[in-house]
Order: C-alpha cells, then structure tokens, then sequence
C-alpha cells in the first residue's frame, strides 16, 4: 500500500513536528524544577496544557467543518508551536512557564485537528488502520528518540540549547508541512 502524495507530507511534516515536540517530554519538570518550581507546579502546568488544548481541540474541530482552511489552520499552528517553544527561552518563573503552556495549548488545537482531518482526508478508504497505526507508530517511536536526545542535550549543554534546537526543529516541520498547500 502506498501513501498519496499529500498524506506523505502530512505524516512525515508530522514526524518531524513529534520529534521537535518530544524533545522535552518528561524533562519538563527537570526544567520547572529549574526556576524553582515544585511538583504542583509542573502539575499545574502541564494539567493548564490539556485544559486549554481539550476545549479548544472541539472549538477548532467545529470550526474546520464549516470552512475549508485546514491548510492553513494546520500551518498557524505549527507556526505557533514554534514561536512557544523558541519562548522557553525567556522563561524564568513559574507563570511565565504557564504563559508558554497556554500558547503551546493554543498551538496544539490549531495543528492537530487540522492535521488528523486532513490526514483523513488524503487516507485510503481500504486501509484507514493500517494508515493511522503508522501514524501512531512513527510517533511513538520518534518521540522516544527524540526524548533521548533531548536529555544528552540537556545533560551535555543546557535547557536553552535543547529549546533552540525544538524551535527550529519546528520551523522546518512546519515549512515541510505548507508543501501541502501547493497542491491544494
């Protein structure tokens, strides 16, 4: 079974957005920790992630039923996603860190419903689970890769080293991803 042209772009521009995205993983409460945060703290934060992420995740997915800008929807907020995590670098409390975990929320229910529609969209009828377990797959397999090499950056150079890398990481997924808009 082979993969379309814009499903392509949209599982590999994915792969890439997991990896910049992963880097970080569980190293975020080494970083809360880091401008003197606590366990509640990262609790909170993460915990404020999923909140805004989950509410907006029905918002955006109503939205994208009604107009055809899932292009562009996915690409502001992996656009978005990128700007966030360049903004780790000028986190240094506790409520700047949750600023970037709300923008990150925003950024997030931008790109994946955007991104699951139009993977959907690009899929073959036949083979939908085969199509999306690569999805989950590559994504699992990356993240943890990715994790990996987040903690030997941070462990071999510094926690701003590692957000520079995940931004730009990001930027290119990102201008990996607009491929899809050329055939649309």
């Amino acid at each position: 079974m082979r993969l379309n042209k814009n499903a392509k772009i949209l599982l590999y521009g994915g792969v890439i957005w997991a990896f910049g995205e992963g880097m970080l993983g569980p190293l975020l409460a080494v970083f809360t920790e880091k401008i003197n945060g606590n366990i509640f703290d990262v609790t909170w934060a993460w915990a404020t992630y999923l909140i805004v992420t989950g509410i907006l995740y029905i918002v955006v997915g109503h939205f994208l039923d009604r107009k055809d800008i899932k292009e562009k929807i996915l690409l502001t907020g992996c656009a978005l996603n990128a700007v966030f995590t360049f903004g780790y670098l000028f986190v240094s409390s506790i409520w700047h860190l949750f600023i970037i975990q709300v923008g990150l929320g925003i950024a997030a229910a931008f790109a994946t419903p955007a991104w699951n529609a139009l993977y959907a969209k690009h899929s073959k009828e036949d083979y939908y689970g085969f199509q999306w377990g690569i999805v989950g797959g590559m994504n699992s397999i990356v993240t943890a890769i990715a994790i990996i090499i987040g903690g030997l950056i941070i462990n071999y150079f510094s926690f701003n080293t590692l957000f520079l890398i995940m931004g730009i990481v990001q930027v290119i997924a990102t201008i990996y991803q607009a491929k899809i808009l050329i055939d649309k």
